[in-house]
């Protein structure tokens, strides 16, 4: 459960409904263009626990994303193999050892106003895993995307004990989805390095 990282200077931030038609195309496309202009390993961290409704949303959509068997985007975060408060740190040192200047898209579950429930919020920079309760973690992500579950202000943890799974799980479907456009989009973009052919001296003579 994150609150998202405001302090850093030039966040920029787009949000959408989870039902409406563009979600895909629009927002797969405003995260594209938040990321690096050269090629750097692709990192999803998919945040939460199966223990609770509401902060079920990251590993679902790990799981879901899974599935859809992704060829340019690493997965860390699942129903099976969630990250979580207690390892967070270990999966973040595991990322930083085996894969070469990552770019991290965090994704997790988020509190907020009763009128943003359903919206996917997505922005530059990392946000804070724990913070909205209470939980001091690492900040985590180059790029974001959360998912407002439920209501913040009071009993935290009874309103995400208590969040309708139905709208966590079309939620997480649809971060799944917007992420496989994504990763088709990296496939359409992906250019072969030129090379230096060899010189047929028999030619040149």
């Amino acid at each position: 459960m994150s609150l998202i990282n405001r302090f850093k200077n030039k966040n920029e931030s787009f949000r959408m409904f989870y039902q409406e038609a563009e979600l895909k195309t629009s927002l797969g496309e405003k995260l594209i263009s938040w990321f690096p202009t050269t090629p750097r390993d692709y990192i999803v961290v998919f945040i939460g626990t199966d223990r609770s409704t509401g902060d079920a949303l990251g590993p679902l959509a790990g799981s879901l994303f899974s599935s859809l068997n992704p060829k340019h985007l690493t997965i860390y975060g699942t129903l099976h193999q969630p990250v979580h408060a207690t390892n967070l740190q270990e999966h973040l040192d595991k990322i930083k050892l085996k894969h070469r200047n990552p770019f991290i898209i965090a994704i997790d579950a988020c509190l907020g106003k009763n009128t943003s429930i359903g919206h996917l919020i997505a922005g530059t920079g990392p946000i804070s895993p724990g913070a909205a309760l209470n939980k001091r973690l690492p900040d985590v992500g180059d790029i974001h995307v959360t998912g407002v579950v439920n209501i913040s202000g009071f009993m935290e943890y009874a309103v995400l004990q208590n969040t309708r799974l139905s709208i966590v799980m079309d939620m997480a479907t649809k971060i799944s989805e917007l992420l496989a456009y994504i990763d088709q989009r990296l496939c359409y973009q992906h250019t072969q390095p030129a090379i230096v052919l060899p010189i047929n001296k028999e030619k040149t003579m």
